[in-house]
């Protein structure tokens, strides 16, 4: 099993959706960096349950860092933050029967029996609040450099918000909201969609659009470790995400060239594009452009309608209806993931590109 990601500056995560302790080792960041940790506790209040649309597991996600950082500052060492799992009701779980769409009966292949369960174990979303965490870490080092990222939820359950506008105005708006909707009258439809497929035993999904401001031209490789392709990496690694696409996306593949490029021209001495169909990448490299990237999550796999599965310890057909506390709806919640794994590759694109202490 690998859980480490990244070349230059790695994270890697540990834990259990009901263990003890979730958490993640931050390792390759210099010294010195400033730890707030007040911010962290934010980021990870933007990744909680919120009301009727989340569910009623409730953690306080009180994390602590154990090593990497004295008297407020990183010193070198690996950055271990440790959050305890508290709200966990492991006598939901039935071993055996795969719940459709989830990781049940591919864990039992993979681990031969031995993987821990409870709760999806470690292939849980609740492992999201450790990426979540060094996320935090990483977003404080990239806005201290000038670079920034937000996410918003361009679709949920069929209803789509507006497009960005203005970014300062509008990632401001998303800094300061649990719900990421820009469009105030498309987040109240998205939440009531939300509560009907609940009602109703089910579960919706949607799109995440993410903008990365602020990255220099000139970072990233033409092939393996393109900047499409780490962003990717890290995305994928997110629990229901089953497509990504930068730019235009797959829609470009319906245009002309004239259409699709994007004409350079220079602007106050700085080389721009006149639009950003490529979504700031070109060749695997950023072109100091915003790097524009959409997220496709699934609905929530663990709903309450019956469905027709298997018993892989029988090996007999049979149907399986969820019990327990389960989200209609993880798309709100996964917006600040999303944020944290692009904040952890972004981090590791600019220490490998311009080395670690440029992070300083």
């Amino acid at each position: 099993m690998k859980n480490t990601f990244g070349n230059s500056v790695s994270v890697t995560i540990f834990g259990e959706s009901h263990g003890a302790y979730i958490g993640c080792v931050i390792d390759g960041l210099p010294a010195g960096l400033e730890i707030d940790h007040s911010f962290i506790s934010r980021q990870l209040d933007k990744r909680r349950p919120a009301g009727s649309i989340s569910t009623s597991r409730t953690e306080q996600d009180r994390f602590q860092i154990i090593s990497g950082v004295f008297d407020g500052r990183t010193c070198g060492t690996p950055l271990t933050v440790i959050i305890p799992n508290s709200d966990t009701r492991s006598k939901d779980y039935d071993y055996g029967k795969a719940r459709p769409g989830h990781a049940d009966y591919t864990a039992f292949k993979r681990y031969n029996g031995f993987e821990d369960y409870r709760g999806g174990g470690h292939f849980s979303g609740r492992v999201t609040a450790a990426l979540t965490a060094a996320g935090a870490v990483a977003i404080q080092i990239l806005l201290k450099k000038g670079v920034s990222i937000a996410t918003h939820i361009s679709e949920c359950a069929g209803i789509s918000d507006r497009s960005f506008d203005d970014f300062k105005k509008d990632f401001d708006k998303l800094d300061n909201t649990d719900f990421a909707a820009l469009d105030d009258t498309a987040a109240q439809k998205m939440k009531d969609a939300i509560v009907c497929a609940k009602n109703d035993g089910d579960s919706v999904g949607g799109i995440l659009e993410t903008v990365i401001m602020g990255m220099p031209a000139g970072v990233g490789d033409p092939w393996f470790d393109s900047v499409e392709g780490m962003l990717s990496h890290a995305v994928f690694s997110v629990p229901a995400v089953k497509g990504v696409e930068f730019g235009d996306g797959f829609a470009i593949a319906k245009m002309r060239a004239s259409a699709a490029n994007d004409p350079f021209v220079i602007k106050n001495g700085n080389v721009v594009t006149t639009k950003n169909s490529n979504g700031g990448i070109n060749g695997g490299i950023t072109n100091g452009m915003p790097i524009v990237m959409r997220t496709a999550i699934k609905p929530t796999p663990t709903i309450f309608k019956p469905q027709q599965t298997v018993d892989f310890k029988s090996r007999q057909n049979t149907v399986i209806s969820a019990k327990g506390r389960h989200d209609p709806c993880i798309v709100h919640r996964a917006r600040t993931v999303v944020d944290s794994v692009c904040a952890l590759t972004v981090v590791d694109l600019l220490a490998s590109r311009f080395g670690a202490d440029w992070l300083r």
